[in-house]
């Protein structure tokens, strides 16, 4: 049990990583820096081992900042500590994804899944489980793309992010692909529409099959980049 200074009590049996291990031949959207490590020092000659990354700010799982969208927008160094600490629901569309690649969340499923377990509170973040993440150790499998180099996978419709936004004021939403919008969607409406605030979009999450629909709480670790579009992040799931 965790009792934050402001009194807010977070009770969990479990923790959970939702973040891929970060490795150099992940699934990278096209134009992002390649993953790459090197060797600085070695146990046996300097006493110590260490070494040095490289990575895109929206490598891996990671949370997008505003400025990755919008030139007024803030970066991800601008989140407060609070705002990283967020309940969380979880909405299982797996089953039509596996059907329809291009399956965009509707503001129905989201009713459906209200009458089942109660309306989205306000301040919560939406993840989406679609099954993608056992797709994450091959590329063509995970981009899914057409001959034209389309790719095609799911994510929230604009309808059903505006209806999350407006009607049940969620602080976020995250996804198991890499990318909330459909992978059809090049003008990312979503993520444009999320980060008009210093809200949470969070992409390429794993083990979101193991989350219950309500009671999760996530931890949300970054790297604190001076003016950063967004950062990889290291996502915990504390289980109720």
């Amino acid at each position: 049990m965790i009792k934050s200074h402001n009194q807010h009590t977070i009770t969990y049996s479990r923790v959970i990583h939702l973040s891929h291990v970060i490795d150099v031949d992940i699934p990278q959207w096209p134009g992002d820096p390649p993953v790459e490590f090197a060797t600085v020092a070695e146990l046996s000659q300097d006493g110590y081992y260490l070494r040095r990354f490289s990575l895109g700010e929206h490598s891996s799982t990671h949370v997008n900042a505003p400025n990755s969208f919008h030139s007024y927008g803030v970066g991800i160094d601008q989140y407060s500590a609070e705002s990283l600490v967020v309940p969380a629901i979880v909405i299982d569309i797996h089953e039509a994804a596996a059907i329809d690649p291009d399956y965009a969340l509707t503001i129905d499923d989201i009713l459906v899944w209200e009458e089942k377990y109660n309306q989205i509170s306000p301040g919560s973040v939406v993840l989406l489980n679609t099954g993608w993440q056992d797709k994450w150790l091959d590329q063509d499998r995970f981009f899914n793309r057409d001959t034209q180099g389309t790719a095609h996978f799911p994510g929230f419709s604009s309808d059903a992010t505006h209806f999350l936004l407006n009607e049940r004021q969620i602080v976020g939403i995250g996804i198991d692909t890499h990318g909330v919008d459909p992978g059809q969607d090049t003008s990312f409406a979503t993520n444009s529409l999320v980060l008009e605030q210093p809200r949470i979009v969070l992409e390429n999450l794993t083990n979101l099959d193991q989350l219950s629909p309500t009671g999760t709480t996530l931890v949300i670790g970054i790297l604190r980049l001076r003016d950063g579009s967004g950062s990889p992040a290291a996502v915990l799931a504390l289980v109720p």
